[in-house]
């Protein structure tokens, strides 16, 4: 039953996550820089921040926490924070010329198998005695192999709409469209992603033990690779906004109240994925496949989820009876890639 609990958790925040570029559009008045920063502040410092308090017990401090981290686990996670932030950046590319389903499936499918993988394999190189290959049972590899399964018939159904639809067609659904170049930029954005995975690895340790709930014991990790990705991510709009003189945006007094409202929400929801995240391992910990495949199957959950705000925003429009089918055949394989190693 716990499994279950916790499963359904890490879906709630896949969903929400999903569901995060939904509030987007109700942003006036600034530029894509802009509004991505802001929304970047509440995603990736002040949320992270309040979860990774949760793991502090009564009497402690997060200072005093980070203090006593050997100081290698401690910036190879924000390392892997900053790489993950390029991941971040290309994210929304993807999208830009995909579109939200198959973009997302594209660069979340990468960054599920490489992040599950990756972690493991770099923590073995620089910790041998650790024996962190240990954690790549053949059930672990089988749930990665199903999870790209699944995402590689999504990518096909994409083909399929690529190939189907005139361009009309395809800039009605996704305005800047360009199936090549999304593609390209989705398998980018999804290997970058993959580092916080990685990051999480290698932070998986920064937390009091025992005093620490288990629910929240990632969350302190989870804020040293989203303050890594906030560097990333903070520098890029930055410049962006020298380059295309968009510093005016922060002085529109009229729509900070209405902005910063859906930048938050928007921020709350993409943080909910981590969180849920730890919660969720929380109550898998009489299982070690599904603890080392649950990044694996919250990344499949996102792409799931994403399909459907795909299939309600109307990308999938005009699409052949087959094409659906294979879309859906991909999205079964995915939620059965979820359960799969558990059966093994």
């Amino acid at each position: 039953m716990e499994i279950i609990i916790g499963l359904l958790i890490i879906a709630i925040g896949a969903f929400c996550q999903s569901s995060c570029y939904v509030p987007i559009n109700k942003i006036k008045n600034w530029s894509w820089e802009t509004y991505w920063i802001i929304q970047g502040v509440f995603a990736w410092l002040v949320l992270p921040f309040l979860g990774a308090l949760l793991a502090v017990p009564a009497g402690h401090s997060l200072l005093e926490l980070f203090a006593q981290t050997p100081s290698f686990n401690f910036w190879m996670t924000i390392l892997f924070g900053v790489l993950w932030g390029v991941g971040g950046l290309t994210f929304g590319l993807s999208m830009r010329y995909l579109g939200v389903a198959l973009g997302q499936s594209i660069a979340l499918g990468t960054c599920a198998g490489l992040g599950t993988i990756m972690g493991p394999v770099l923590l073995n190189i620089f910790f041998p005695e650790m024996n962190a290959l240990g954690s790549l049972t053949f059930a672990v590899i089988l749930g990665v192999i199903v999870t790209l399964v699944g995402i590689a018939v999504i990518g096909l159904a994409g083909s399929m709409k690529s190939a189907s639809l005139s361009e009309d067609e395809k800039k009605a659904a996704v305005k800047d469209f360009n199936f090549p170049k999304g593609i390209a930029i989705a398998l980018l954005a999804g290997f970058m992603s993959g580092c916080f995975n990685v990051g999480l690895e290698f932070g998986k340790d920064i937390n009091f033990g025992d005093l620490t709930n288990p629910m929240f014991k990632t969350l302190p990790a989870t804020l040293l690779v989203t303050i890594g990705g906030f560097f990333t991510n903070a520098l890029y709009c930055l410049f962006q906004n020298q380059k295309n003189k968009t510093w005016g945006d922060y002085t529109k007094g009229t729509v900070w109240l209405n902005n910063a409202f859906f930048c938050l929400l928007a921020g709350a929801l993409w943080y909910s994925q981590f969180f849920g995240l730890s919660l969720g391992k929380g109550f898998l910990t009489s299982s070690p496949t599904l603890m080392t495949l649950s990044f694996c199957i919250l990344m499949a959950l996102n792409v799931v989820f994403s399909n459907v705000w795909g299939i309600i925003l109307k990308e999938w429009k005009g699409c052949s009876k087959k094409t659906i089918s294979v879309l859906i055949i991909g999205i079964v394989i995915l939620v059965i890639s979820c359960f799969l190693p558990q059966l093994v």
